[in-house]
């Protein structure tokens, strides 16, 4: 059907109730098929030709299943890349990996499986600027090697005055791209893909192993969600540098240790969920932290201060802190024996003296003084005693 439309460059038949399965043929002119949230099914039985013009593949929310078809490698110029929501049962396409232009790679919520480390020391993913991976089976570590060379969330572009969208120009108009995403919790549609957004997503699935410290490097990050895996050791303190960071979800893993100071920094994160780990001591306090209610960090019984009722009163006081105090206890009291002692010294001293020279002028007057007082007494008692 679409192969005879030769000169057909934008197809979009999104958002209908179109059934069945999609004819395998395309045209080669075609640089946008977009089918999302139909209700198509089977394989992608599309044929990619060498030459294939296509920048804007969405797929996404139907009921396809099987694997990608691996022919879009021949789609050199792909920009968007958008199968999620369906029932696909593949591994990790590591062979997308050498498509310069690709940008965004949605293959959330379907059934991809396996590792997801690259095994090439050549640049992967260079154009890469949201990755979706959530909800699937995914298992091992976090793809380190990718991370190194996700070289376009490394750039620190600013949000410009006026904003700038993903788009394809045509002979006959532009077309903007639009792309479903979850953003702080909730799904959103974007009718437009800003150049400036970038997100990584791998929650729900079975990674393991720590977070590696390289992800702090993605200085454009605007959305992080690693949660509802099995990572574990310490929050890297790099993710402090992410400071375009608005949303960071790291909840329901096996993370230990404190919580990073440097994540302070973050000023524009106005969405953190810390829990469901096993974190330890003081929340940290200051600028966007000093916003976040009980939810960002129930499930860590370890932790202590603002906002949650636990004080942190005698915890957190770390091993140098008590040596410094026992220190100065023990200066203390080496203070207060010499004095003692210099006390009990000069008194013998200064006895010594008046007794070797005779009394004092101020302690014989006292003394006769006292004497006197004495036998004035004692002469009042025997007249007393006379008369009486």
């Amino acid at each position: 059907m679409f192969s005879a439309l030769q000169s057909l460059e934008i197809l979009d038949l999104s958002h209908n109730k179109l059934i069945r399965k999609i004819p395998n043929c395309l045209p080669k002119s075609l640089s946008v098929l977009n089918l999302q949230a139909n209700y198509f099914d089977g394989n992608i039985a599309f044929r990619f030709p060498e030459g294939c013009g296509l920048r804007n593949l969405n797929l996404h929310r139907n009921q396809m299943d099987g694997l990608l078809p691996r022919s879009l490698v021949n789609c050199r110029m792909l920009e968007v890349l958008d199968v999620g929501n369906n029932n696909i049962s593949d591994t990790f396409p590591h062979w997308l990996e050498s498509l310069p232009h690709l940008q965004v790679l949605v293959l959330r919520s379907n059934k991809f499986y396996g590792s997801v480390q690259s095994t090439k020391e050549s640049p992967s993913f260079p154009k890469l600027r949201v990755l979706d991976l959530s909800s699937n089976y995914f298992v091992g570590a976090l793809p380190v090697r990718y991370i190194e060379n996700f070289k376009a969330m490394m750039d620190p572009h600013k949000d410009g005055d006026s904003p700038e969208y993903m788009m394809v120009s045509t002979r006959a108009n532009f077309y903007q791209y639009s792309l479903v995403v979850t953003w702080k919790g909730f799904d959103y549609e974007l009718q437009g893909i800003l150049i400036v957004f970038s997100s990584i997503h791998l929650s729900n699935n079975k990674f393991e192993g720590e977070i590696p410290d390289v992800i702090g490097k993605l200085s454009s990050l605007k959305g992080l969600n690693l949660s509802h895996n099995n990572l574990t050791g310490h929050i890297p303190p790099s993710l402090g540098n992410l400071t375009n960071l608005e949303w960071l979800d790291l909840s329901s893993n096996e993370l230990a240790g404190k919580i990073p100071e440097e994540l302070v920094s973050l000023t524009q994160l106005s969405v953190l969920n810390l829990s469901n780990n096993h974190l330890v001591g003081r929340i940290p306090q200051g600028n966007q932290f000093n916003t976040f209610g009980n939810g960002s960090y129930e499930g860590n019984l370890g932790l202590c201060g603002f906002p949650l009722s636990k004080s942190c009163d005698g915890i957190g006081t770390s091993p140098s802190s008590f040596q410094e105090k026992d220190e100065l206890w023990r200066f203390g009291w080496r203070v207060v024996v010499l004095g003692y002692g210099c006390g009990v010294v000069f008194g013998l001293l200064m006895g010594y003296l008046v007794f070797r020279t005779g009394k004092p002028k101020w302690f014989v007057s006292f003394d006769g003084r006292s004497s006197q007082s004495g036998r004035k007494m004692r002469k009042a008692r025997r007249l007393v005693r006379g008369r009486s």
